[in-house]
């Protein structure tokens, strides 16, 4: 069942779409920001307030790579996989995240923290090679600058870790 959140949400998405048909691809975004991915309950959800079939909503999620149908990481990498990426180093890189991450294509790390996928294009070739870790787009890589971008993203998770252990902003923390 949808969160009242998410009913609010579409809702107020479907002022800019002539048909809720048209709103399906931004109703599944929503519904995965708020649950991490779409499942099949998602999917069923979303049908029913779209007033769609849910084989036809499947059809059209499956359809989009950023719609996930699986658990993902709290962020996901989008390693370019286009023939520019390729020439300038794209097996270099997959094998550095093997190494660095512990996992190849389509696997999460152990925290949870990153999903590996391939992507067919970012349109960034003349900087190749390219990813993406949510919506921050990343040019010209090589292991080395992969390396502080993965370091950046660690220090965030123990960051929020950190916050969440202090507990209410009124200066009670957590015991250690």
């Amino acid at each position: 069942m949808l969160s009242e959140e998410e009913k609010q949400e579409i809702e107020a998405q479907s002022q800019h779409y002539p048909t809720t048909r048209a709103l399906c691809i931004e109703a599944l975004k929503i519904v995965q920001e708020h649950r991490g991915w779409v499942s099949d309950e998602g999917i069923a959800d979303v049908a029913e307030a779209l007033q769609m079939a849910a084989a036809e909503l499947e059809g059209v999620a499956t359809f989009y790579n950023m719609i996930f149908r699986k658990p993902v990481g709290r962020h996901v990498i989008l390693l370019c996989d286009s023939v520019s990426c390729w020439i300038m180093g794209y097996d270099r890189l997959r094998e550095h995240f093997r190494a660095r991450l512990g996992i190849g294509l389509g696997e999460t790390t152990a925290d949870g923290c990153f999903t590996l996928l391939p992507n067919v294009c970012l349109g960034a070739c003349d900087h190749a090679p390219a990813m993406m870790i949510d919506s921050t787009h990343y040019q010209d890589l090589d292991p080395d600058r992969l390396d502080e971008i993965l370091a950046k993203y660690r220090m965030e998770e123990i960051r929020e870790e950190k916050k969440e252990k202090r507990g209410p902003a009124d200066g009670n923390t957590a015991d250690p």
